[in-house]
């Protein structure tokens, strides 16, 4: 597949980037090497315009002043969103899920303006915070096994009628309205609260969205065992009783 090339963008790594997610730029430019797709990876912080020629672009969580900064930029400079107009592909953990919807709650305590780009708007729960273990079931067009993840938010997101949720939950809290959704996505973007990274424990995602940005039906097969020893771990300590 070396003919093909990927264009990849870490999103505001100065601003969303908790937990670990960029990990999930680091497996996306993994997976793409394994199958000798040239991999040009652009790490865009929140003083820099956001390039409109990417395939994928990546947004990970942050905490909520830097997810409020996060929003005003990315709606000041227009760019993720004149990406996805040209039809780039978009992944996005928790902060950056919320901040793909119509709206979201901002550290102080106001409705902020999302990017539209995901037919959900978030509110602030009033429970107790979602964390922990994650189990759930990817929606069946994905044609994805099982996802596996950790939460800690206090969002609870609803999804509406122009999107589907990602996955139904097994075990956790997921998107907090208590309908067993996690996560939303329509054709080319996507949202979770997953972090883990999310797609360290389930690569088959970042197998996904090379999928989409190459337009291919399937990819060469690799070498798993690696991944796959972590998924059963954390799958198997999801499931035990406490």
């Amino acid at each position: 597949m070396s003919e093909s090339s990927l264009r990849l963008v870490w999103v505001y790594p100065d601003l969303l980037s908790t937990y670990g997610d960029q990990g999930n730029a680091l497996v996306v430019e993994h997976r793409a090497k394994q199958r000798r797709v040239p991999v040009s990876r652009v790490d865009v912080r929140s003083d820099q315009p956001v390039p409109t020629s990417g395939d994928i672009y990546l947004i990970g969580g942050g905490e909520d002043r830097p997810q409020r900064l996060a929003a005003e930029r990315l709606r000041r400079d227009g760019g993720l969103s004149r990406a996805v107009a040209n039809g780039a592909i978009v992944f996005s953990v928790c902060a950056g899920y919320q901040i793909l919807g119509h709206e979201f709650v901002n550290d102080l305590g106001r409705p902020e303006a999302g990017l539209g780009l995901l037919d959900v708007v978030s509110v602030r729960g009033e429970g107790e915070r979602c964390v922990g273990d994650v189990l759930a079931d990817i929606d069946p067009q994905l044609g994805l096994p099982p996802l596996t993840g950790f939460e800690n938010h206090q969002g609870v997101t609803h999804v509406g009628p122009q999107a589907r949720p990602f996955a139904r939950l097994r075990m956790g809290k997921g998107n907090g309205t208590g309908d067993g959704t996690e996560g939303a996505f329509n054709d080319t973007v996507f949202g979770t609260y997953m972090h883990g990274p999310v797609m360290a424990r389930n690569p088959q995602i970042a197998d996904l969205l090379i999928k989409l940005a190459l337009d291919v039906n399937a990819l060469p097969p690799v070498d798993d065992q690696w991944f796959e020893a972590l998924r059963s771990e954390r799958i198997a300590a999801s499931v035990q009783p406490a």
